[in-house]
C-alpha cells in the first residue's frame, strides 16, 4: 500500500510540475540600440511572437546572446520576458553556465520573477563528463527548484560536451522536473536513444529548425516540438508545421516545412571568401544573420556583441536570397512581420539601403 500511494503520489506531483507541452518555442534575440539592451524592442518582439500564437518564448538562450550578456542584463532580459508573457505563453529562462553555482543564482532569479522552466546548456569549454554534468549541474538545480521544469539542452558542437541519453534517463527518474530536452546534437541515433531510456512521455525537442520535421516524424524519436530559431521572423508559420504534426497531417506539413526551408538554412551561413593568401571558408553561426535578416525586415533587432560581429557581403547576400525566395514563394509566412511593424516586406528586401552596415566591407 505504501508503495502504490508513493507511486501514486509521485505522479500526482509529476503531473503538477509539468508546465511545458508539446509545440513551438521561439529562441527569441535580445536587440540592442547603441549597444545596449533594448527594452522597448525586446517588449515589441515578444508581443510580435504571442500575436502570431507562439507556444512559449525563450529568453536568453544562445540566439539572445547569453555569452555576451552581464547577469544583470541577463536578469533584466528574463524579467522582461516573463512579465510580458504572462498569462500569455509559457516562459523559458535561460539559466545554463559552465559554473553550476551562477547557473544556481540565475535559476533562483527566473523562478523568482515567473519564469515557468529554466533552460541549462551542457557546460562547455571545461567539458565534464555526461556523470558530472548530471550529479554536478544538472542534478542540484533540478533539486533546488522542484517547481520548476528544468530542461537540459544538449549540444556538443557548441559546448564541447554532452549529457547522455542514459544520463538524461536517470535525472528524469530522480527528478519529474527534469522531463523534457532540447535536443540539438544533430544524432538521430542519440534521438532514438533518448527515447529508449527515457520512455514515451518524454519530450524531445528539437533544438535544430531544419530537422524538426524528421525528429517530429521519426517514431523512434516522437519529437513533441522545436525551440526555434526561425521563428524569429516566421512564428505563425513554424507553429503551423508543429501543429500539423502533431495532428497528424505529414503532407501538408512537409509542404509547409519545404516553404520554410530557406529560413532555416539561416542558422549558419557558409561562404567562401578571398584573402590575399587564398581562399578561406567563412562560417557566420547563429544569431549572426538571423539579426541581420530581421533588421533588413525592420524589426528590432541591434547588431551582435562581440566577438560576434558582421556577415561578409557574400554573407548577406545568402540571407536576401533566402529571404526572397520565401516571400516569392510563400508571401503568407513573412506577411506578419509587413502587418506588425507596418513594413513593406518587397520594399525592404530590395533597396540596399537596408542592409548597410550589417557586412564587413573586405575580408
Amino acid at each position: 500500500l505504501y508503495i502504490a500511494f508513493f507511486e501514486e503520489k509521485q505522479h500526482l506531483v509529476a503531473s503538477a510540475r509539468i508546465i511545458m507541452n508539446s509545440g513551438c518555442y521561439t529562441a527569441i534575440t535580445t536587440p540592442y540600440k547603441n549597444g545596449a539592451v533594448d527594452y522597448e524592442g525586446l517588449e515589441k518582439l515578444v508581443a510580435f511572437q504571442i500575436q502570431n500564437g507562439i507556444t512559449g518564448i525563450l529568453a536568453v538562450g544562445t540566439t539572445g546572446e547569453s555569452p555576451v550578456l552581464n547577469w544583470d542584463e541577463h536578469n533584466k532580459v528574463i524579467e522582461a520576458v516573463a512579465h510580458n508573457t504572462k498569462n500569455h505563453c509559457i516562459c523559458i529562462a535561460g539559466t545554463g553556465s559552465n559554473n553550476t553555482a551562477e547557473s544556481l543564482a540565475g535559476t533562483k532569479h527566473a523562478a523568482k520573477v515567473g519564469a515557468d522552466a529554466v533552460l541549462l546548456v551542457d557546460p562547455y569549454y571545461n567539458g565534464p563528463s555526461s556523470l558530472e554534468i548530471r550529479r554536478e549541474y544538472v542534478a542540484p538545480i533540478a533539486a533546488a527548484f522542484p517547481d520548476l521544469d528544468v530542461i537540459p539542452y544538449v549540444i556538443p558542437g557548441r559546448t564541447g560536451a554532452q549529457l547522455l541519453p542514459e544520463d538524461l534517463a536517470l535525472l528524469y527518474q530522480a527528478h519529474p522536473n527534469v522531463c523534457s530536452v532540447k535536443e540539438a546534437t544533430a544524432d538521430l541515433a542519440n534521438m532514438r536513444r533518448t527515447r529508449e531510456c527515457c520512455g514515451p512521455d518524454y519530450r524531445i525537442m528539437s533544438g535544430d529548425d531544419g530537422m524538426t520535421y524528421e525528429m517530429m516524424t521519426d517514431p523512434a524519436i516522437n519529437a513533441a516540438g522545436v525551440i526555434s530559431v526561425a521563428a524569429n521572423v516566421a512564428p505563425g508559420a513554424v507553429s503551423k508545421m508543429v501543429q500539423l504534426l502533431n495532428g497528424g497531417n505529414q503532407t501538408e506539413a512537409k509542404t509547409l516545412m519545404l516553404k520554410l526551408a530557406p529560413l532555416f538554412s539561416l542558422v549558419t551561413v557558409k561562404t567562401t571568401e578571398k584573402t590575399p593568401f587564398g581562399e578561406v571558408v567563412c562560417r557566420a553561426r547563429n544569431p549572426v544573420a538571423y539579426k541581420a535578416l530581421m533588421s533588413i525586415l525592420g524589426m528590432p533587432a541591434g547588431g551582435c556583441r562581440p566577438p560576434l560581429g558582421k556577415l561578409t557581403q557574400k554573407g548577406v547576400n545568402v540571407v536576401l536570397e533566402a529571404a526572397r525566395n520565401v516571400h516569392a514563394n510563400a508571401p503568407d509566412i513573412l506577411q506578419p512581420v509587413a502587418d506588425f511593424f507596418n513594413v513593406d516586406i518587397g520594399q525592404r528586401l530590395e533597396n540596399p539601403e537596408n542592409w548597410e552596415g550589417l557586412y564587413y566591407e573586405n575580408y
